[in-house]
């Protein structure tokens, strides 16, 4: 069995939601036990995304003004992205997305911040959530390959842990996956 095979996702933690409307703003926190500057790689190399992250990125994510094509999991097309800021390695903007890393004792505290349609917010926090956890194994050493969309959903843990964010979230989860136009 493979390290993937043996993969199941903990328990809901670390997230919140901002509520603004129809669209909502998951803020989610992890503690990883990398230093800044190499998750700051993680977060703006187009390989590394291409390993954990539920988008792909035709360039680097860690320069201002930078024009970035995103193809989300599941979308038709790319979605045309600037970089709006990159503070290396603490704060990256880009589209619906900023990110803050904080130096936490040797390791980093990463915050999301990602404005998701209200109906879909548990199923990012769910998405989110898995992507963390191949983040920090592709950063240890022991990736498990990327886990994102239809496939993060076929998971045994994905019903447990879309349930869990939804309850914490107080919302109700929908029957149906988010079709991709409803991700910008």
């Amino acid at each position: 069995m493979s390290r993937r095979d043996q993969y199941l996702p903990g328990p809901a933690f670390g997230a919140e939601v901002r509520n603004d409307g129809e669209k909502w703003t998951l803020v989610l926190v992890r503690e990883l036990r990398h230093p800044p500057e190499k998750v700051w790689q993680a977060l703006t190399d187009p390989a590394q995304l291409r390993e954990w992250a539920p988008f792909v990125a035709d360039g680097n994510l860690g320069t201002v003004g930078a024009t970035v094509n995103l193809t989300w999991v599941g979308a038709p097309k790319p979605l045309e992205t600037k970089v709006t800021r990159a503070d290396a390695p603490e704060v990256l903007e880009y589209g619906d997305i900023r990110w803050e890393l904080e130096a936490s004792g040797s390791g980093t505290r990463l915050t999301l911040w990602h404005s998701i349609d209200r109906r879909f917010i548990a199923w990012g926090a769910a998405g989110w959530h898995i992507a963390f956890d191949v983040l920090d194994r592709l950063l240890s050493g022991t990736p498990i390959s990327r886990m994102v969309g239809g496939e993060a959903m076929k998971l045994s843990g994905w019903p447990r842990l879309n349930a869990e964010y939804a309850k914490q979230f107080g919302i109700e989860t929908p029957n149906k996956p988010p079709q991709a136009a409803q991700k910008s």
